[in-house]
Parts: structure tokens; sequence; C-alpha cells
């Protein structure tokens, strides 16, 4: 009886070991990113750094907004609770107030797993990425795509009130930051606050629509 009860311990286990589970992705990743809304309001293409250490993410952006475009150069800290404003061309910087929390790239404990699937072919080696898809609920329903082995994130959808669906796509991810210094802000940025009183402290979407 022991031993039957052992092999139906270990056949659970495998079962469990084969079915993917929510998974946390490397703490350091920098690499490019595409960023769109539902309604074509919004497109964004650029890159990002993202350090879940220290809760600091830095996104560099050519965007549309409308019949507007724009460049975007934000660096987050979040332990800190303020944003900078950094434009390198004329060494100018503006710091203002972050309301949002640090939601670390990773599937949350209570995801529900839509499937499993191979991006490209599996027909042969090299030919495809196995990916993860989950979704759930984080102050609106999200989906989101990881490689199985990595979790890098590929691309995650999520409803919000404000702006509806918003769509970001990852892509060339590599793990590790290769040069630090540019999650701190540079020197000519300022101590105090950008004042302006018509400016509310911002949340992480709506940096992408404060133009």
């Amino acid at each position: 009886m022991k031993q039957l009860a052992a092999v139906f311990v270990c056949l659970l286990a495998a079962c469990l070991a084969d079915k993917p589970q929510p998974c946390t992705s490397p703490p350091l990743l920098n690499g490019s990113l595409i960023v769109a809304t539902q309604n074509e309001e919004l497109f964004e293409i650029g890159t990002f750094l993202y350090d879940a250490q220290d809760r600091k993410i830095r996104v560099g952006v050519l965007g549309k907004l409308g019949n507007q475009t724009f460049i975007h150069d934000l660096l987050l800290i979040y332990r800190e609770g303020v944003m900078y404003e950094i434009n390198d061309w004329n060494k100018t910087c503006k710091k203002w107030p972050l309301k949002a929390d640090f939601h670390p790239l990773a599937i949350p404990k209570d995801a529900v797993l839509l499937g499993q699937v191979v991006i490209g072919s599996s027909s042969g080696p090299g030919q495809g990425l196995l990916v993860n898809t989950w979704t759930g609920d984080i102050g609106g329903t999200y989906m989101m795509t990881v490689t199985e082995f990595g979790c890098i994130p590929v691309t995650t959808v999520q409803h919000t009130n404000k702006f509806g669906w918003i769509m970001t796509s990852f892509f060339n991810n590599i793990i590790g930051i290769t040069d630090p210094s540019k999650l701190n802000p540079p020197d000519f940025c300022p101590d105090a606050m950008t004042e302006d009183v018509t400016r509310e402290p911002a949340d992480f979407w709506s940096l992408f629509f404060n133009k």
C-alpha cells in the first residue's frame, strides 16, 4: 500500500511538472517594445530598461497620438515615487510625482492558463518559440504571453477603464542591464519637482497619453 501511494505521489509530481506554472521574468531586462491601443489612437515603438530589484524602468519611444508625433524618454523610479522626463539633446529634464505601484513582469499566482502554443513552426529545431498565455484581472482584464523557458515577456494585452485595450509587444529582449547608469537621473535633472498645478501625478499608462 505504501509503495502504491509512493507511485501515485511520483506520478502527481510529474504531471504538475509538465503543466505550465506561473512564473517571474528575469529581474534585469532590456529590449524593444511596441505599444498600441485598440482604437488606434496611440502607437509607440522604442526601447526599455527594466530593473525589478531597484524598481526602476526607463522607456524611450517614438510615438504618435492622434495626428501628433512625439519622442519620450522617461525614467520611472517607483521607490521614490518620481518620474523624470529627460531630453538628452538639449540637456533638459522635468521631475514629476509618480503615483503608480510597481508591477513586476510576472504571471500572478491566481492567473488562469489559456494555453500553450508554438509561435512559428515546430517542424524543425529553431523554427518556433514555445509560449504560454495567461489571463486574469489586475485592475482590469489582462492576457500575458511569456516564453515557456525563461519566462521572457512576448505580449501583454490589458484593458483599462481610461484608455480601453492596450497591447504591448516585447522583442529583442536581453537579460541584464548593459549600462546601469541609464537607470539614474542625469546630472542636469532637478532635485525639486517641476511645478505644474494643472498636472496630476502620473500613473504608468497616463505617461503615454500625456503630451
